[in-house]
């Protein structure tokens, strides 16, 4: 008997969502992407692509994009103390010597990413407000009174996602008393800055990072400070330059030739939250934020969410419809653990580049070390773990 595929409807066409739908059409497996913005895009904002979702990239069919709007970093890139004296280099290379590290501006992923597709498969100003499941289908209702039905319905928006709560009770993110101000400076602004390695100076309490994007033709900046005030998750949310360069007085001069730069900029409150248990129930499933939303402190929001689709499409393409809530139990199990080690690591990242050291040569010790980690993180490969669990399930 011939096997019958199932159809996925993806709620959310942010990065996540839209490389999970590429890697379902890739493999032969019909799918939808329901946004809710009414276009879509990014806001100004620099993003990390490491090895371990570049590969994935490249299965797609998007290597020649990944080259033509990143910025490939290289092994200049450098840890400093804040004054600017070196610690450590940057491991930007997998286990195997290959590098394949970017600093890419998000709206460029978004748009290729949705380029890649098929014609009518992404559909905007769809939010999601309710989901029900019935008669093996899984059915969701948007804002604008309109419902889909799919055999697979895979939750992509985001921390505040409004499908987790029908997987796992609500919960609240996590807030880490950081905020942090980003933006980018087009480089004719700054024509001196090198425009081939990421850098990072380590502070008391804050941490500053630059890597260049959009083929290295700007320059993008993130300063991560300290803060009381709990604020709402926010990509897009104003700050003030002025007291972004009041935070950085008396650092690095390089760092105050960006910030002499800056016109405006975004500030973003960091939240995570403690792994779930669980992100999948029946024939509903999570992927990136929706499912385990990190700090941005080794740079693999982005990345992961690009295994996650890997993992999910490899697996469903070898699964009948009959067998789905099976296949996503099987998917979970695979990611769960691997993205619990990098929100961890993120955490611990964190506490490393802000300095939360009595003893400032572990901190140093720490990052230089922290190189083997990080070759590991990226030559990790999700495919042939993927395989190896459908055939399980088979």
């Amino acid at each position: 008997m011939a096997q019958s595929k199932p159809h996925v409807a993806v709620i959310g066409g942010g990065i996540g969502g839209l490389f999970a739908a590429n890697a379902l059409v890739s493999q032969g497996v019909s799918v939808a992407v329901y946004e809710q913005a009414p276009a879509l895009g990014e806001i100004g904002a620099g993003v990390y692509i490491t090895p371990n979702s570049v590969r994935h990239l490249q299965r797609v069919g998007l290597g020649d994009a990944v080259a033509k709007w990143g910025a490939l970093v290289g092994p200049n890139s450098q840890y400093f103390r804040y004054d600017g004296s070196p610690i450590a280099p940057v491991q930007v290379a997998d286990a195997s010597g290959w590098n394949a590290t970017y600093g890419m501006h998000r709206a460029d992923i978004v748009d290729f990413l949705a380029a890649n597709l098929p014609q009518g498969i992404v559909h905007t100003g769809h939010r999601a407000v309710s989901f029900e499941e019935s008669s093996g289908k899984a059915r969701v209702k948007f804002a604008n009174g309109s419902t889909v039905e799919a055999d697979v319905v895979v939750g992509c928006d985001g921390i505040h996602s409004e499908l987790r709560p029908y997987v796992f009770p609500p919960s609240k993110p996590v807030f880490h008393g950081t905020i942090s101000y980003r933006g980018l400076v087009p480089r004719e602004r700054l024509p001196d800055w090198p425009m081939d390695r990421w850098q990072m100076w380590a502070g008391p309490s804050k941490h500053f990072l630059v890597f260049p994007v959009r083929h290295g033709t700007m320059v993008n900046y993130v300063g991560f400070v300290p803060t009381d005030e709990e604020m709402k998750e926010s990509w897009s949310a104003p700050g003030n330059p002025d007291t972004l360069r009041a935070e950085f007085e008396g650092w690095d001069p390089r760092i105050t030739k960006v910030l002499a730069q800056v016109d405006h900029c975004f500030r973003w409150a960091l939240y995570d939250r403690e792994p779930l248990p669980t992100w999948t129930k029946s024939r509903l499933t999570l992927l990136g934020d929706a499912a385990h939303p990190m700090l941005p402190h080794l740079g693999q929001g982005a990345n992961q969410s690009i295994e996650d689709g890997m993992a999910l499409a490899t697996i469903l393409s070898q699964t009948d419809n009959a067998a789905v809530p099976e296949a996503l139990k099987v998917y979970e199990r695979l990611r769960r653990e691997r993205v619990a080690e990098v929100q961890l690591g993120a955490r611990q990242n964190g506490l490393r580049v802000d300095s939360a050291y009595t003893d400032l040569k572990q901190r140093d010790a720490e990052l230089v070390a922290h190189a083997d980690f990080r070759k590991h993180l990226y030559a990790y490969d999700v495919v042939p773990a993927a395989k190896a669990a459908a055939a399980a399930l088979a």
